[in-house]
């Protein structure tokens, strides 16, 4: 075939320098849209950005991790399930409370006062978990040569205070002339596990309780019986096998309730208080109050950048027209594009936020139990806009109400079809999947069967694997890891 020319016309999509830049700010958080405003405000001089307006943020209210998730890789699950149990809404009864694991600090060393608990406290903002245990070294009167070894462990512990690294393995990756061995290892182990705060230098959580129980006086009520059940009966403790714990134990009841108030006062997590915590805030697109009797979406004057053209070089390029002006004029039309698209984006979050509110009044009136299904191809096709465009308004834009703070992507979700004809809300079943376990009888929890066949009864229809994955989606523990004696 020869080489040839042809004249062909066609049509296609081009996004412009401006719709890029607009679909980009679209899906920017707040914190994320100032942070590239004020990078592009200090190339272009055109461009003034107002300093002074301050950007006042709310607290997350994200659920504290799980304190002692991560401990147990060598138990089973239901070990992990059993020490984990989050308070969310009050939802779950466990024989062992997140709560109690922090609120019983002075059980360390016995009978602390606060004194003492905001000394530690001060020395943990002050000191790292590793500066705090080698000033301890540093003032003891161990052999140089020891002192090395001890803070050849310290270096191996995780933030938390465990040492996860195998001894065996450690040894091994020492160079010879060193000259040290296992034994070695094992004697500054045993001295780090004697060094503040108790529990620190733990292998597993086992060991960690321990420790802190062996910290305590002798005379502690019921400290041997505690320290035999965290020691040889952690996994009966994990499947709340009460019969047989009582068995072991030689207790009864109230024994037993005792035991369990001594262990939960223990910290799993030893070197976690001296772990920088950084406070997450975020700052709301949409505020939704009640004027009048309807609720009524406004856009958070806070959250928006205070946008203008400089007006010195406004002016010299308004009197000037030799060719060096042609670099003002363009950075001119760049901020006048980025100022229509910060208009243009908040106006976007608006409409959408207020059909969300309008249909989701229920929500605001009665709470969570109130929410209608709604998907994103609902308020696509009322703003006529497009689906993927109201994705990126409603993807880290959050919406400040009287009942919380919330991403505008919580208002969404599927629907479960009822026996009248109706649809019913998944965030409605989880929520009222919340309120059967908050008032169950703890001594018989309900298993995920009996859920279904209540829903059944007011009309839900709901299979019992999707009460299972609406349970687990919660990190509600299943029936019996939630009975207690």
């Amino acid at each position: 075939m020869r080489p040839a020319l042809q004249l062909k016309l066609s049509q296609h999509l081009t996004l412009t320098p401006q719709l890029q830049q607009s679909i980009r700010l679209l899906q920017l958080s707040t914190l994320e849209m100032n942070q590239e405003i004020e990078c592009i405000s200090q190339e272009n001089p055109l461009l003034e950005l107002d300093d002074s307006a301050e950007y006042h943020g709310i607290q997350s209210d994200n659920p504290p991790t799980r304190p002692v998730a991560d401990l147990l890789e060598h138990q089973n699950q239901s070990t992990t399930d059993i020490l984990t149990t989050e308070d969310d809404a009050g939802t779950k009864a466990s024989l062992i409370d997140e709560s109690d694991w922090f609120e019983g600090d002075s059980a360390f060393h016995g009978t602390r006062d606060d004194y003492e608990h905001e000394s530690l406290q001060q020395i943990a903002e002050s000191l790292s978990l590793r500066e705090h245990l080698n000033l301890q070294i540093s003032l003891s009167q161990v052999a140089e040569r020891d002192r090395g070894i001890i803070s050849l462990l310290i270096d191996s512990l995780d933030d938390d205070g465990y040492l996860t690294q195998d001894l065996e393995e450690l040894v091994n990756l020492l160079p010879p002339e060193l000259e040290i061995d296992l034994d070695n290892l094992h004697i500054a182990l045993e001295y780090l596990q004697h060094l503040d705060p108790p529990g620190i230098g733990a292998r597993n959580l086992g060991e960690c309780l321990a420790l802190q129980l062996r910290a305590l006086p002798e005379d502690t009520p019921y400290r041997d019986q505690a320290l035999l059940l965290v020691s040889s009966h952690l996994e009966s403790l994990a499947s709340r096998d009460f019969r047989l714990i009582k068995k072991l134990l030689h207790c009864g009841d109230d024994c037993l309730r005792s035991i369990q108030r001594l262990v939960t006062h223990l910290n799993p997590k030893p070197g976690s208080i001296f772990n920088t915590a950084v406070t997450r805030y975020i700052i709301p697109d949409v505020i939704v109050t009640k004027i009048d009797g309807a609720w009524v979406a406004n856009l958070n004057p806070e959250a928006m950048p205070h946008l203008g053209i400089n007006r010195l070089y406004a002016s010299i390029l308004k009197h000037s027209h030799d060719n060096s002006a042609q670099r003002l004029a363009s950075q001119l039309r760049e901020a006048e594009w980025l100022i229509k698209n910060v208009k243009q984006r908040f106006d976007t979050i608006l409409r959408v936020s207020s059909a969300i509110v309008e249909r989701q009044r229920q929500f605001f009136e009665q709470g969570a139990i109130a929410m209608r299904p709604l998907v994103l191809r609902e308020i696509a096709d009322t703003l006529d806009l497009h689906e993927s465009t109201v994705s990126r308004v409603t993807t880290q834009k959050f919406m400040h109400t009287p009942r919380g703070t919330f991403e505008l992507k919580y208002f969404f979700g599927s629907h479960v079809a009822t026996d009248t004809g109706g649809a019913c809300s998944a965030t409605a079943i989880r929520t009222l999947i919340k309120q059967f376990v908050h008032a169950e009888n703890t001594k018989k929890p309900l298993s995920d069967s009996q859920i279904s066949e209540i829903l059944g009864q007011q009309g839900i229809v709901v299979a019992r694997r999707t009460i299972a994955k609406y349970r687990e989606s919660m990190q509600i523990p299943p029936a019996n890891l939630r009975k207690s004696f």
